[in-house]
C-alpha cells in the first residue's frame, strides 16, 4: 500500500484552486454547522448524490479531506494524479485491511477522512443501504463519527435525475447547496440504525429552509397555472369536457372576487365530488386568501354538523345538482351554487384569462391581496375520518401543503405528459394534495370522476385518456379485479394503494391479471399526507450498475425526503432503535399544526415538533418503512399485545373467505378478566368451533382466538375504504 503524499504540492493546490473555481461558478455552498467538527481526526460519513460530491464537501469544510476511493478508480490514468496529489486514500475489496490501516492511521495523526458510507451514488435521490465497513475504521481509530447531508444536490446536472448525468440543463445558475454537519457520534453508537437516523434528522432540518415552502399556496398556484396555461389541466370524466390550465384560473380568479366580497369568514366549507367545479372552487377559496374546508359528504348529518361546528363553516359552495342527492344535510344559512355563479362571472373571466397570459405572477398575487408569505399560517382544513370517534379538524398550513405537493414531486418527477385519475374525494388527505394541490402545481393533467366505487367507469377513463397515475385503496383496487379488463389499465405506469394495509393475495392477483406491481404507500391526514411510498426501482446507468431497490414486499416504502423519523416504546416514549418494532414518530414540513381549538389532543400527538403517530413500525437496513400495525388496531389481554390485523389476515387465509370484498372484522370489548375480550364481527355465516379449530390449527396463540362471534348485515367502512372501527366497536358492544 502506498502512502499519501504531502499535502502542500503544487498540484495539489491547483486541484483544490479549480474545485474552489468550479464550487463558486456552478454552487452556491451553505455550510451549516461547521463548528460541530471536531479539532482532531474524525471519519466523515456524507450521503453520496453526484459526481461532485467531494468538490462540495470539501468547499464546505474549513479543513483538508482525505476521502477513501475505489481501487479500480484510483488507478485510473487519468484520475490517479489527481487522486494521489489531494491524498485519496485507496481501497480494495481483495486488500480491504491495508486501506482501512492507511485510513486509521491517518485519522490517529489527526486528518478528517471521509468514506461515502453507501458506496455508490443515488440513483433515487434516496439514502441507500449504509455499507458497515465505516465501523471498522471508527472503532479500530477510536475516533468520532460526523455524519454530513448534502443537500438539494440531487436534481444538479451531475445527479442522476430524470434517469442521466450530465446531458441536462442546469435548473439554474448557480445551484444553492447546503451542506449539514451534525454532532460527532462516539465510535462505538455509530451503528447503521444510528447514523441512518442522524441522516434523517440532517436532512428534514435542510428541508424546512428551502424557500419555496414559504410562499403562499395561492400564489404558488398562480405561477404552476401559468406554466403551460395553454395546455388542458382538467378533463371532467362525467361530461367529457376539458378546460386548459389558464382557463382554470381564470374561473377561479373570477370566482375568489365574489367570494372574498360576500363571504366575511375566513373558513369556507366546499361539498362537491372530483370534477372541474371542485378544482375551481377550492383553488377559488384560497386565491380569496380564505380557507377550503372540503366536507365528508358521505359520512353521517351529525358527523358533518360536527365537522361544520368544529370548523365554524358558515359558508358553503355546492352545486343545485349535487346538493339534491344529499337529502338531509346540515347546510349553512349561505350557499354559493356553481350552476348560477360562474354564468354571471364569464365576461370577468375572459378579463382575468387575458391577464393571466400577460401579468406577472408575482403581480397577480398582489393585485388579489394574497400576502407576501404563507408559511405556517392555516392553507387548508381536513376533517380525520373518524375510524374511532369523532372526526378532528386538522390544520394543514401552507409549509405543509407545498411541502408535500414538493416530497412527492420529487419521488415521482411526473412531467406534463403524464395523467393522474382523481376519483378520491377531495375530503379524503391524499385525494386532496395529490390529486387536486399536486396537478395545479406540477402541470400534471388530471381526469376526474366523482366516485371511485364506480369501477367500469374508472376503468373506461383510464383508457380512454391514457391515464398513467392510479392512487385508491386497496378496497376499491379489488373492485378492478371484477370489473376491469387489462387493456383498460394497460396505460398505467404507477398503481400505488394507500389509507389501509395491502395484503399480498391482492397484489399477486393484480399482477397476475393485469401485469401491474402494486406499489403501497402510507401517509395520513396529519401528514398532508404522504409519509413513504414503493416506486419502481431505478434503471440503471451502465449494464453492470447494482440494483438500488426503491420497493420492497410488505413495507410501504422509504420516507419521502425531507422527513426524519424515530421508532419509540409506545408507553414510555423511550427512544429505541429504527430496526426495533415501536412506536413511530415523525419530524418533517408536512407535519400538520395541530388540531382546530383543541390544544390538549395536539400536545398529546406532538411533542418537540415530533409527531406520535399511533403506528407501531420499524426499519429495515434499507431503510423501508414496515408498519406492523396501529395501535388502535392492538387489544391488550392478560398484559399482551394482540394485533387485529393479523388474525384478521389468517382468517380469510384459514377459512378461504373470498377478498373481494370485507367480510370480517376483530374488534375488542372491555372484559373485567383480561382487560379486553375480542369479537369477531362477520356478515357470512361462521361456526364458533370452527373457527377455533382452524385458528388452532394454525398455531394461533390461545389469547388471539375471538371468544365471541357476531353475525352482522355488512362489515361497516368509511367512505375512504378503510374499516370503521368506531361503528365495529359499537356493532360488538350491541347486546
Amino acid at each position: 500500500m502506498e502512502n499519501p503524499p504531502s499535502r502542500s504540492s503544487l498540484l495539489d493546490r491547483a486541484l483544490r484552486f479549480a474545485g474552489h473555481w468550479l464550487g463558486r461558478v456552478l454552487y452556491r455552498i451553505r455550510p451549516r454547522n461547521a463548528d460541530r467538527l471536531p479539532a482532531g481526526g474524525f471519519l466523515l460519513l456524507p450521503n453520496h448524490l453526484t459526481w461532485i460530491d467531494a468538490i462540495v464537501l470539501q468547499q464546505a469544510c474549513p479543513r483538508p479531506i482525505r476521502f477513501i476511493v475505489d481501487d479500480q478508480i484510483y488507478k485510473m490514468r487519468l484520475l490517479n494524479p489527481i487522486f494521489r496529489a489531494v491524498g485519496a486514500i485507496p481501497i480494495s475489496s481483495k486488500r480491504a485491511k491495508d486501506g482501512v490501516r492507511t485510513a486509521v492511521e491517518q485519522i490517529t495523526a489527526g486528518e478528517i477522512v471521509c468514506i461515502f458510507p453507501e458506496g455508490e451514488l443515488s440513483r433515487s435521490g434516496s439514502l441507500l443501504r449504509l455499507k458497515r465497513g465505516y465501523e471498522l475504521i471508527a472503532r479500530q481509530a477510536n475516533a468520532p463519527v460526523v455524519p454530513v447531508w448534502l443537500d438539494q444536490l440531487w436534481g444538479s446536472i451531475f445527479s442522476f435525475e430524470g434517469g442521466r448525468y450530465f446531458f441536462k440543463w442546469p435548473k439554474r445558475i448557480p445551484y444553492a447547496v447546503t451542506v449539514a454537519f451534525g454532532e460527532p457520534i462516539a465510535p462505538e453508537q455509530a451503528d447503521i440504525a444510528t447514523v441512518r437516523e442522524r441522516f434523517l434528522e440532517l436532512g428534514e432540518s435542510c428541508f424546512h429552509e428551502r424557500p419555496h415552502l414559504q410562499p403562499h399556496l395561492g400564489e404558488v398556484c398562480i405561477r404552476g397555472l401559468k406554466k403551460n396555461a395553454g395546455a388542458v389541466g382538467i378533463i371532467d370524466g362525467m361530461d367529457g369536457t376539458t378546460m386548459k390550465r389558464g382557463t382554470m384560473l381564470a374561473a377561479s380568479l373570477a370566482l375568489s372576487r365574489l367570494i372574498r366580497s360576500e363571504c366575511p369568514h375566513h373558513r369556507i366549507g366546499i361539498v362537491l365530488p372530483p370534477g372541474k367545479g371542485s378544482v375551481i372552487a377550492n383553488l377559488a377559496v384560497t386565491l380569496a386568501g380564505k380557507v377550503p374546508v372540503n366536507l365528508n359528504f358521505t359520512a353521517g348529518r351529525s358527523a358533518v354538523a360536527a365537522a361544520m361546528r368544529i370548523g365554524h363553516v358558515q359558508h358553503c359552495i355546492t352545486a343545485h345538482v349535487f346538493a339534491k342527492r344529499l337529502g338531509e344535510f346540515p347546510w349553512p344559512e349561505h350557499c354559493i351554487f356553481l350552476e348560477d355563479t360562474l354564468p354571471r362571472l364569464k365576461p370577468k373571466i375572459v378579463a382575468w384569462r387575458v391577464a393571466v397570459a400577460l401579468v406577472p405572477t408575482w403581480i397577480l398575487a398582489r393585485i388579489i391581496g394574497l400576502p407576501l408569505k404563507g408559511g405556517q399560517e392555516e392553507a387548508v382544513i381536513l376533517f380525520t375520518s373518524g375510524s374511532s370517534g369523532e372526526p378532528k379538524g386538522v390544520t394543514l398550513s401552507h409549509r405543509n401543503v407545498l411541502g408535500n405537493v414538493s416530497q412527492f414531486s420529487l419521488m415521482l418527477n411526473l412531467t406534463p405528459k403524464d395523467s393522474i385519475l382523481a376519483c378520491l374525494p377531495f375530503f379524503h388527505s391524499f385525494g386532496c394534495t395529490v390529486t387536486l394541490w399536486y396537478p395545479i402545481i406540477d402541470s400534471v393533467r388530471c381526469v376526474t370522476y366523482p366516485n371511485p366505487l364506480e369501477i367500469a367507469k374508472n376503468a373506461e377513463l383510464i383508457r380512454k385518456h391514457q391515464v398513467t397515475v392510479l392512487c385508491t385503496t386497496p378496497t376499491f383496487l379489488r373492485g378492478y379485479l371484477r370489473k376491469a379488463e387489462p387493456a383498460e389499465l394497460a396505460s398505467l405506469e404507477l398503481l400505488v394503494t394507500g389509507a389501509e394495509k395491502l395484503p399480498d393475495d391482492l397484489a399477486i392477483a393484480v399482477r397476475e391479471r393485469f401485469g401491474k406491481e402494486v406499489l403501497q404507500g402510507y401517509g395520513l391526514t396529519e401528514t398532508a399526507p404522504v409519509v413513504s411510498v414503493n416506486l419502481p426501482d431505478p434503471k440503471p446507468y451502465r449494464v453492470d450498475d447494482p440494483v438500488q431497490p426503491s420497493s420492497r414486499r410488505g413495507s410501504v416504502g422509504k420516507l419521502a425526503p425531507g422527513m426524519a423519523a424515530q421508532i419509540r416504546e409506545p408507553e414510555s416514549g423511550v427512544a429505541m432503535s429504527l430496526h426495533e418494532t415501536g412506536m413511530l414518530w415523525l419530524r418533517g414540513p408536512n407535519i400538520f399544526e395541530g388540531y382546530i381549538d383543541d390544544p390538549a389532543r395536539t400536545a398529546e400527538v406532538i411533542q418537540d415538533g415530533w409527531f406520535k403517530t399511533g403506528d407501531l413500525a420499524r426499519f429495515d437496513e434499507d431503510g423501508f418503512l414496515f408498519i406492523e400495525g396501529r395501535l388502535s388496531r392492538f387489544s391488550k389481554i392478560a398484559g399482551e399485545m394482540v394485533p387485529h390485523e393479523t388474525i384478521e389476515t389468517k382468517l380469510y387465509e384459514v377459512l378461504d373467505l373470498s377478498n373481494d370484498e370485507r367480510v370480517i372484522a376483530i374488534t375488542a370489548i372491555p372484559d373485567e378478566a383480561k382487560g379486553e375480550a375480542l369479537v369477531l364481527l362477520t356478515a357470512t355465516d361462521l361456526d364458533s368451533a370452527v373457527v377455533r379449530e382452524k385458528l388452532t390449527a394454525a398455531g394461533m396463540p390461545n389469547l388471539w382466538i375471538p371468544k365471541k362471534i357476531k353475525r352482522v348485515e355488512a362489515i361497516p367502512v368509511l367512505g375512504s375504504g378503510k374499516l370503521d372501527l368506531a361503528a365495529c366497536k359499537e356493532m360488538a358492544l350491541a347486546s
